[in-house]
């Protein structure tokens, strides 16, 4: 496994071999997350702000959460309940929101990562950050969302099912 960052970085080519379409955004979406989330809308998003990447977010409990400004461009990042955030850059007011594992991805960013072999794409995003690059929150809270990588998400995700949380 790579890791969302080292598998983009392999897939790179396929996105930039046409230089036509290097201004035509790409959903990147983690196979174990499943939401009602409008994609139609975070890509028109993601256009209308001239970004290299938007990113799905919510307002909920996480280990991890990625902070943003009063503007929703992303400015640091912190992990666990008790740790220092790591702030790229700096804003009176900071905003801390989870990840949902979706992005609108502009081809642009695929020259600009640096790491190789595994690693989080969110270090490519903190980087990108820092240097005064365009890194959007798209906010989701009214979209169900739910991550499938333990049996009890899977679980709670059929009786949700059941229940029409998916509408």
């Amino acid at each position: 496994m790579l890791d969302t960052g080292g598998g983009l970085k392999k897939a790179a080519w396929f996105f930039l071999e046409d230089a036509r379409k290097l201004d035509e955004p790409f959903v990147l979406h983690n196979v174990d997350v499943v939401s009602t989330i409008d994609l139609h809308r975070m890509v028109q998003s993601h256009k209308e702000n001239h970004v290299l990447a938007t990113l799905a977010v919510q307002s909920r409990e996480s280990s991890r959460l990625l902070l943003f400004d009063d503007e929703h461009q992303l400015c640091g990042r912190r992990i666990g309940k008790d740790a220092a955030p790591e702030i790229v850059r700096n804003s009176p007011q900071l905003h801390p929101l989870a990840f949902s594992g979706i992005h609108v991805i502009s081809p642009r960013l695929l020259p600009q990562i640096q790491q190789e072999g595994i690693f989080s794409i969110i270090d490519t995003y903190l980087h990108l950050a820092a240097q005064g690059q365009k890194i959007l929150a798209f906010r989701t809270d009214q979209y169900y969302w739910r991550d499938l990588g333990r049996q009890s998400d899977l679980t709670q995700a059929a009786e949700d099912l059941k229940q029409n949380l998916f509408s």
